[in-house]
């Protein structure tokens, strides 16, 4: 999306679902061990799905990440589909800001993560 075209109530979203391999793979990096039958996604695996919709979609390439707050409501489970969306809530083109409304659920509707995100934007617009 062109960053030109931001505006309040602008919205993204992405659904994806982690597998046990994708989960054992993300242990691996972070040099921890996976608990056996621990079903759950981590929290950072989730907060990842915020970084791509605003560094890739909304507000896009160029975005400088400044300060995200994330709240947990419930667990995500693992092969459950994720959808993360980011919401344009308020532009501050004065110095470059745009504030965001970010939300996550499973598939039923279930808020697993919903929190907001300060973005730094080369051209906000007015």
């Amino acid at each position: 999306m062109p960053q030109a075209s931001l505006q309040t109530g602008t919205r993204a979203t992405v659904t994806r679902s982690f597998t046990t391999g994708d989960i054992r793979h993300f242990h691996s990096l972070a040099g921890s061990i996976a608990a056996d039958g621990d079903d759950r996604v981590p929290e950072p695996l989730i907060g990842a799905l915020f970084s791509y919709l605003l560094g890739v979609e909304l507000p896009g390439f160029g975005t400088n990440y400044l300060k995200q707050e994330m709240q947990f409501a419930a667990p995500a489970r693992v092969g459950q589909a994720l959808t993360a969306t980011v919401e344009i809530t308020r532009l501050r083109p004065d110095k470059h800001l745009a504030d965001l409304a970010t939300t996550c659920t499973d598939a039923a509707g279930t808020v697993i993560c919903h929190g907001r995100a300060l973005v730094l934007v080369k051209d906000v617009g007015a």
